[in-house]
């Protein structure tokens, strides 16, 4: 495998693992403050807190592409 490709890769794991966790950090202190004032919002406080996670996801599959495909 050629450098260049593995660094592009480690690089989209990371860049996604960081900015889904910035992002679960803001919408998870939201969600928590709205479940706390009513907890009939408990299912959308926690589908608001998942979609962040789909961005770790789509670096980790742009990096098997790389890895694999390129």
């Amino acid at each position: 495998m050629e450098p260049m490709i593995a660094m592009a890769a480690a690089i989209a794991v990371a860049g996604c693992g960081i900015a889904a966790g910035y992002a679960e950090a803001a919408i998870g202190a939201a969600a928590v403050g709205v479940i706390a004032e009513d907890e009939k919002n408990f299912s959308k406080g926690l589908i608001m807190t998942v979609i962040p996670e789909s961005i770790a996801i789509f670096g980790l599959v742009v990096a098997l592409i790389l890895i694999f495909v390129v």
